[in-house]
Order: structure tokens, then sequence, then C-alpha cells
């Protein structure tokens, strides 16, 4: 299925998806996948500018962080495309802060969210899982929670027939070329490569004829 030119498209997630955004500016889509995806599609609109593009991504949240704030982000902007991006946090807290996110809890949550959009919305879902490259070799040890949490991710995606953009197998994959830095500095943040990668990679699940831009 095409996007459409007036389609309202919109990303909620982390800072991965928040990716700097002007959070006073209701149209900042920050300079990551978001950014890249919109200005692609808008360089092959015939006409016009496009489909309205959102971005809800905010830095250092959870998926509990997204059920607070579900109704006012997603639902309240009638979307018609809604993107999720979320899970490392709930890995990275708890090896830096101790802090507690059951995969069995997660997966609840965002189950639940999926659910709640697809009843009330008739918005195309789309998940992209979460992906780390390790820089040091106590990142290494977080793919003991990592692993089943992307898990998760697919069956709550699967549940709610969502689409999924698996960018832990893209980025998996660019490493064997490049060091993990050139993608994503400290193991998770990408760098403009490691963006344009996840962009690129949406485009090709969501909507093939735009195409990768390079």
């Amino acid at each position: 299925m095409r996007i459409r030119h007036d389609d309202t498209l919109l990303f909620i997630g982390d800072s991965i998806t928040d990716a700097g955004r002007d959070r006073a500016d209701a149209a900042s889509l920050g300079a990551g996948y978001v950014h890249e995806i919109a200005r692609t599609l808008r360089d092959r609109a015939a006409e016009g500018p496009g489909p309205r593009v959102i971005n809800r991504g905010i830095n250092g949240n959870r998926v509990y962080d997204l059920e607070t704030r579900w109704t006012t982000d997603v639902i309240d902007h009638r979307p018609t495309v809604v993107t999720v991006k979320i899970g490392i946090n709930d890995t990275w807290r708890h090896y830096d802060s101790g802090l507690a996110s059951p995969v069995d809890v997660f997966e609840a949550c965002l189950d639940g969210l999926l659910a709640d959009t697809a009843r009330g919305l008739p918005a195309r879902l789309v998940v992209i899982t979460p992906f780390l490259l390790p820089v040091g070799p106590e990142q290494e040890s977080w793919f003991e929670d990592l692993a089943p949490r992307t898990e998760a991710v697919l069956r709550a995606a699967a549940n709610n027939g969502a689409q999924v953009v698996r960018a832990d197998h893209v980025m998996a994959r660019a490493v064997r070329d490049r060091t993990p830095a050139e993608l994503a500095g400290d193991g998770v943040h990408p760098t403009p490569l490691g963006h344009r990668l996840i962009a690129d990679a949406w485009l090709d699940v969501v909507d093939p004829a735009a195409g990768p831009q390079g």
C-alpha cells in the first residue's frame, strides 16, 4: 500500500525518534530517520508538500512513558500511519540504573498500545525493532535483556497486524563493513548514516515505491 499525499504519518518513541527535535515547534522533525523519511517522500511527491509528518519522540522514554501520553501524542492527531520505535531504554536503564522493565510487562504494555490504536483509528501500524551495536565489552551483556525484548516487540506487532522494520537486522548487516561507531557512536544513538539506513529500511517496508534516496 502506497503512502498518499493526504496521509498523516506519526512517529513516536525515544531519543532515536526524537533526534533533537524542537519541542516548541510542533512541525519540527529533528535530524534523524523521521526527517530523512519526510525528505524522501517530499522529494518524490509530484506536487505539493507530500504527506503530513509528525514526530512525537522524546529522549529517555521507555514504553511506559509512551503509555502515559498515547492519547494526546498519537490518537488525538488522527494519524493514518503510526510508527513506534521503543525498547532500548527499557534495556539500558536496567543496566545503568537498575530500573526494571520485565519483558512480559513491557510486551503487555506495547501490545495494549497497538491494540488500542487499531481499535480507535483506521491507521496502518508500523513497529521498528530496537537495536544495539556494542562499542565496548560492557554492552555485550545487554543482549541478555534486549534479545527477548526484541522478540516481545515482534510478537506485539504480529498480534496487531503491524508491519515490522527490522532495524536490528539492518544495523547488524551494515556493521560488517563499518565500525559500530560509524553507525551509532555510543552503540545506541545513530549517526547520520545510521539514521539514513533506518529511514531506507522503513521506506522499503512501508512504501517501497519511494525507494532509498542515498
